[in-house]
């Protein structure tokens, strides 16, 4: 697919990034954003990052938006084609060369919409998000349908790990469960192991769904889902259910199955619901800060104790809430200047109207 070349920017933004926003992106999306650094400059100079969204408009596809400034401007790069109605994008850069492709190459993954079936299509770019190359299909499953006894499949999210990637995923196709999490994994990027579950309900009513997986400190890992069960447990009807942010711990991201279910609730007795997203940002203290974000809250849920249950407070900002609002940690190794900024980018909430909005917000301590 063809696209515009951008070049290096060189004016960039001081050092000192500040927090910002929320600005718009673009106008017309859907729910659902995601974005992936591309690139560190040297000092002085900007970080540059992609971002894509699900949209009706122009027949399909994922637009592409480029930014060299940390956000606070946006062109559009390219649209990536996918043959059909997609949704629920994810894109992620390779920490490292595998299966053929260097090191920052990206991967994107979106769930491929029919009469007929729901697909995980998994794609690849060498080239910073210009031109992609379709990889193969990751799981399939029936015609989109939320209700119980339908088979299809939801929401990849992408993670490489001891030379395997990981797609995790919503799976509806298990005649013992309305819906799971699962995952599997790929050595080539072509081929994929058998389906491995890694939370299920208690009942079959029950709906774990939406997996996001970020590291913490001390090789521990975190995945956050919404865990949908019905009001009232002896009338299971989906129009009346609460989606509750639940999470787990593990010490290996393949191995959540074997962790205890935690609903995240705050200390007020709060408890988050809808489409959480999780990241961690080495800052606010010697275990880091897990950041929650769910639907239904403009504010962010954090955590600087690895989890413990007993320790989620909010975090007020000023970016709209959003369905499955997505954040991304700046700091880390080689990026001193941006401790503690999380770029955050999000659509509106779930049913509701709103642009394609970004901006960075502060987890300091």
């Amino acid at each position: 697919m063809p696209g515009t070349a951008f070049a290096e920017s060189v004016s960039g933004r001081p050092a000192g990034v500040a927090p910002f926003g929320p600005v718009v992106v673009a106008e017309g999306g859907l729910s659902y954003a995601r974005a992936v650094r591309l690139s560190t400059a040297a000092a002085g100079k900007s970080s540059t990052l992609l971002a894509t969204f699900p949209t009706f408009q122009g027949g399909g596809g994922f637009p592409l938006y480029r930014s060299d400034d940390y956000g606070h401007t946006w062109q559009e790069q390219t649209t990536l084609s996918v043959g059909g109605f997609a949704l629920q994008p994810y894109l992620y850069k390779l920490p490292r060369a595998f299966a053929g492709l260097p090191k920052r190459a990206l991967l994107f993954a979106c769930n491929l919409f029919s009469s007929t079936s729901t697909k995980i299509q998994l794609y690849a770019s060498t080239d910073s998000g210009l031109t992609w190359q379709f990889l193969s299909t990751v799981a399939q499953g029936g015609p989109p349908d939320t209700t119980n006894g339908a088979t299809p499949v939801w929401e990849p999210f992408l993670l490489l790990h001891n030379d395997r990637l990981i797609c995790y995923y919503s799976d509806q196709r298990d005649p013992d469960f309305g819906q799971k999490l699962a995952h599997q994994t790929s050595m080539d990027l072509h081929t994929w192991g058998p389906v491995v579950n890694d939370a299920t309900g208690t009942t079959y009513a029950e709906r774990p769904g939406m997996t996001t997986v970020a590291r913490l400190r001390g090789d521990l890992w975190i995945m956050t889902y919404e865990f949908g069960e019905p009001v009232d447990p002896n009338n299971p009807n989906q129009a009346n259910y609460t989606y509750h942010v639940h999470y787990r711990i593990a010490k290996d991201p393949e191995s959540f199955r074997f962790s205890p279910d935690t609903p995240l609730i705050d200390q007020n007795g709060y408890h988050p619901n809808a489409s959480p997203v999780v990241s961690w940002s080495d800052s606010g203290g010697p275990n880091g800060t897990i950041v929650v974000t769910d639907n239904d809250d403009q504010d962010f849920f954090v955590n600087r104790d690895l989890g413990d249950p007993r320790k989620w407070t909010r975090l007020s900002s000023p970016m709209p809430a959003g369905y499955s609002r997505f954040t991304l940690p700046l700091d880390g190794p080689g990026s001193p200047q941006d401790r503690g900024l999380v770029f955050v980018i999000t659509g509106p909430q779930y049913g509701k109207s709103a642009p394609i909005e970004a901006g960075i917000i502060s987890v300091k301590g």
